[in-house]
């Protein structure tokens, strides 16, 4: 089954690219909630992924509504820099799925509220300056938490 990572309404695409490439490598299944900001055959979101394409187990929802509607009992982890859980203090099983939303807002607020329990996030320096990591580093820093966790399973 596997790690899920979700992109809810992702904006830039070398951002999808690079996560695209590590679920190609990893096994993991990646998720494309719409409204994308940008066309899946955006070539710049090509050449970021390189030639991992044919590899990425990748599935488009046409809306977060649609997404959670068929996913509805899963495990799910909202990444957010207000996340009530540390990242690695989750205990990560097969078939988890780990939300991040789009790079200039995050996920909705409503969708953070509604599932608060779930919310996990990765420590930071308290310098406001900085208000969040790159998407594609935050997706690959939890999920590499969560496959390490799992023994790196199918992995060498």
């Amino acid at each position: 089954m596997a790690i899920h990572i979700v992109l809810v309404n992702p904006e830039i695409p070398p951002n999808t690219g690079n996560i695209a490439r590590s679920c190609a490598a990893t096994g993991a299944t990646l998720h494309l909630v719409k409204p994308l900001g940008f066309s899946i055959d955006d070539k710049s979101l090509k050449r970021a992924g390189l030639d991992y394409w044919p590899f990425v187990k990748l599935e488009v929802h046409e809306s977060l509504e649609s997404f959670m509607e068929k996913y509805k009992g899963r495990r799910m982890f909202l990444a957010t820099t207000k996340g009530r859980t540390l990242y690695a203090d989750v205990k990560f099983r097969d078939g988890d799925m780990l939300l991040f939303g789009r790079e200039t807002a995050g996920l909705p607020q409503e969708v953070i509220e509604d599932n608060r329990d779930k919310t996990i996030r990765i420590p930071m320096s308290e310098d406001t300056r900085l208000r969040s990591l790159n998407l594609s580093n935050s997706a690959n820093i939890v999920l590499f938490e969560a496959l390490r966790q799992l023994g790196f399973p199918n992995l060498k």
